[in-house]
This record gives C-alpha cells, sequence and structure tokens, in this order.
C-alpha cells in the first residue's frame, strides 16, 4: 500500500503534538509587540518546563558566572529566539518519550540526537551564527521521521532496516528503495505541520541532500554534517551500521576547515552527559 510523507503525518497527530506551552509561546515570541512578562506568564503554567529551562541556563552548557534566578533574567542574558528554541528542546524530549516501539532502542535514539545537536551547535559558534540554538533544536529533531515510520508502518520500516545491514546500504537510501520516501521527508512534514520555523524544516527535511535545501542550505548542511560526525563517534547506536557519505557540497556551503571536527567533538562529549541529564522529561 503506497503512502506519501504528508498522509503518515497526517493520521499520527495525536501521537505527536507538542506542549500547549510551547505552542503559546511560540505565538508570543511571534508578536513583535511582546514582552518577557508575556513569556514568564505562560512559562509560569508549566513550572516543571521552567525548572529544566533554567537548569539548562544555569549549566556549564552555557557557563554564566552568575546564576539565572528567574526567566526574565534568562530572557535577557539569552534573548527570546534562543530562550524559544530551548524551550522547544525540552518539549521535544516529551515527545520522544512518548513514541517508544520495539524497532528501536529509545536510549540510543535520544543518545544519537543529542550527540548530534551538541556537534550542531558547536559547528555553528565554528561559524559564528547568531542563535546557535536553532542549530542545536535541529539537531535534536533530524531523525524524529523515524519515529513515526516505526509507529505507522512497522513492517516496512524493519524491511528497510534488514536492507541496510544485509546489503550495506545507508539507512535513508534503504527507506526510499523500499518505501519511496526517507525519514528526512517525514520529519520535514512533521515540522511543517507543527508551523516551526522554516530553517528547522528544511534542516531536517534535507539533511541527507543539503544542497537541496531551497532557503536554507547552511542549516541543513551543518545537520547533515552535524548527523554523520554523531554516528562516526558513536554518539548513540545508528539504525544502521553505515556511516551516510558526506556530500562534498556540504563543506563549501559550510565554509569550515575539517580541523574543527576535533575541537567540536570534545566539547559535545564533555557535555554530552550533563545535556541528557537536563532534556530528561523527568528532570524538572
Amino acid at each position: 500500500m503506497a503512502i506519501s510523507p504528508r498522509e503518515l503525518v497526517a493520521g499520527t497527530l495525536h501521537l505527536t503534538s507538542l506542549p500547549e506551552t510551547y505552542l503559546r509561546i511560540n505565538q508570543i515570541v511571534d508578536n513583535p509587540h511582546h514582552s518577557a512578562a508575556d513569556i514568564g506568564r505562560a512559562l509560569s503554567q508549566d513550572p516543571g518546563m521552567t525548572a529544566r529551562l533554567l537548569k539548562i541556563v544555569n549549566s556549564p552548557f552555557y557557563g554564566f558566572p552568575s546564576k539565572i534566578d528567574s526567566v526574565s533574567r534568562a530572557i535577557t542574558i539569552i534573548g527570546t529566539r534562543d530562550l524559544r528554541d530551548l524551550i522547544l528542546a525540552t518539549s521535544v524530549a516529551k515527545v520522544f518519550n512518548g513514541l517508544s516501539n520495539d524497532l528501536v532502542t529509545m536510549e540510543s535514539f535520544w543518545h544519537h540526537s543529542v550527540g548530534c545537536a551538541l556537534i550542531a551547535r558547536g559547528l555553528a559558534a565554528q561559524r559564528r551564527e547568531h542563535h546557535t540554538e536553532r542549530f542545536f533544536v535541529a539537531g535534536l529533531l533530524h531523525d524524529i521521521g523515524n519515529l513515526l515510520i516505526y509507529q505507522k508502518i512497522p513492517e516496512m520500516a524493519r524491511e528497510a532496516l534488514l536492507r541496510a545491514s544485509h546489503q550495506g546500504e545507508v539507512l535513508h537510501l534503504a527507506e526510499q528503495a523500499v518505501m519511496g520516501f526517507d525519514h528526512a521527508a517525514v520529519g520535514g512534514e512533521l515540522l511543517r505541520v507543527w508551523k516551526l520555523p522554516k530553517h528547522l524544516e528544511e534542516a531536517v527535511a534535507y539533511h541527507h541532500a543539503p544542497e537541496k535545501a531551497p532557503q536554507f542550505p547552511v542549516d541543513a548542511a551543518l545537520i547533515h554534517l552535524a548527523n554523520i560526525i554523531a554516528t562516526a563517534v558513536c554518539f548513540g547506536n545508528s539504525d544502521s551500521q553505515h556511516v551516510a557519505p558526506l556530500h562534498n557540497a556540504a563543506w563549501d556551503i559550510i565554509g569550515l576547515s575539517e580541523d574543527v571536527i576535533e575541537p567540536v567533538v570534545i566539547e559535545a562529549e564533555t557535555h554530552f552527559g550533563e545535556t541528557l541529564r537536563l532534556l530528561q522529561p523527568d528532570a524538572g
């Protein structure tokens, strides 16, 4: 039975809704007349999310010299866009937590996603990008399409996994051969339905083909590279044993030297354990 990414996502929205707190804050930040107090009031309805957020901004992940003890202070220090992206990161943890299945261990999936997120953030910092949290969130989300595939069409997913394992094919190509699309297309469609920013949608949808991203090729190329590095250094176990090939165009799009990889990986490894702990759904 043929199915498209759009049909797959449309049939799973009850499994994959973002928390109302994030949706409210997203609307507030998109309003040019919003204030820090507006965001604080919205967050006050979710004490657990607020606690996780303040733990993150007070962690070595940021390394601020003084304690940040309020949402308004956090907004002053890191800005509303990065704060929104961190709130999305804590929300994504809940989505992941609700989509467990027997085709992949969620611990391994989550470890790879966090590793990719940290590496993406580090690469973005090397490029001196503004609002580097958007790359962290894109890294967290890059494989979320796989979870919907595993939930809704498990037999086809199993066939793709076996094909990747037995024939030495990278997973996204095996998915295209079996299903006619891959997890990147499903993830991009989910982010479109969630009405997340276009740069996140393209980073996820084109992370295996960054040169095809129509508006945000840098975002897609950074996630492409971060995903490959995270797999190569074994942040979690990839669903396929095979590291996807690096598109030569990605280096040209990013404009970085290969010399940045080692320090970025070292920094990611330094923050990996604590970031896992801070983003867990029960960490608040």
